[in-house]
Formats: C-alpha cells, sequence, structure tokens
C-alpha cells in the first residue's frame, strides 16, 4: 500500500496599506493642528513594516519625525524605495526625494505628493 502524500501549499498575503489622497493628508493636518502629520507618519512607516516585513518600525519612524524631522525626509522615501526593489520593480522615489525640503513651501508639497502617490501606486498594485 503506498503512503499518500499531500502537500499543502500555503499562501501568506501581506497586509496592504491604505491609499491615501496627499490632499486629504494636508487637510486633515491642516485641521488637526497637525497632529494628523504624526499619525501619517507613523501609518507609513508601519504599513510599510507590516506588508514586508523589513524597515523602519512606526513609532521609531514616529520618534525620528518629532526628535530630528529632517531624517524622516529622507529616509521615508528610502523606505518606500526598498520597499518596490523588494518587490522586484523599480523605485518610485529614494532619499534624494527628500531634498525638495529644502525647496520653501513648495518643496514640502512636491515632497509629500511624491511620497504618497508612491505608496499609494505601489499599494494599488496589492489590492
Amino acid at each position: 500500500m503506498a503512503a499518500d502524500v499531500h502537500s499543502e501549499v500555503v499562501m501568506t498575503v501581506a497586509p496592504v496599506g491604505k491609499v491615501r489622497s496627499p490632499w486629504a493628508v494636508i487637510g486633515l493636518t491642516i485641521v488637526t493642528l497637525g497632529i494628523y502629520s504624526l499619525y501619517w507618519l507613523y501609518a507609513m512607516y508601519q504599513e510599510q513594516l507590516d506588508h514586508s516585513g523589513e524597515g523602519t518600525n512606526g513609532v521609531v519612524g514616529l520618534v525620528l519625525g518629532i526628535l530630528v524631522f529632517p531624517v524622516t525626509w529622507f529616509l521615508l522615501p528610502y523606505t518606500i524605495g526598498q520597499t518596490y526593489e523588494r518587490a522586484g520593480q523599480e523605485r518610485a522615489c529614494s532619499a534624494v526625494t527628500g531634498f525638495w525640503n529644502l525647496l520653501p513651501i513648495l518643496g514640502g508639497f512636491i515632497w509629500l505628493f511624491r511620497v504618497q502617490n508612491s505608496m499609494n501606486r505601489y499599494w494599488e498594485t496589492r489590492i
């Protein structure tokens, strides 16, 4: 009598982060007097960590954002680029994206749109 060998294929589905409108991020940040930006920063790091198992923890990213916020200008886009790279895709943004923040006022908006839209495109391909 031959033994039946059953093989199970276990498929793990990595959690997908939330698609956010950059305009909503700006609006909610203004309405909450900046508090939403702290949540947003935490969520961006944590969602990437939850998805890939690699990267910066949301709490660490938040603390960096509060204590030495310019680090976040470069670390967050770098982390997003790493997420793309791990998925075998070309980086949508990199640490260089952080230099947009050096351009007064407009640069911060460009940075936010580049960072959020890069993550949105990534999450949309995973839905």
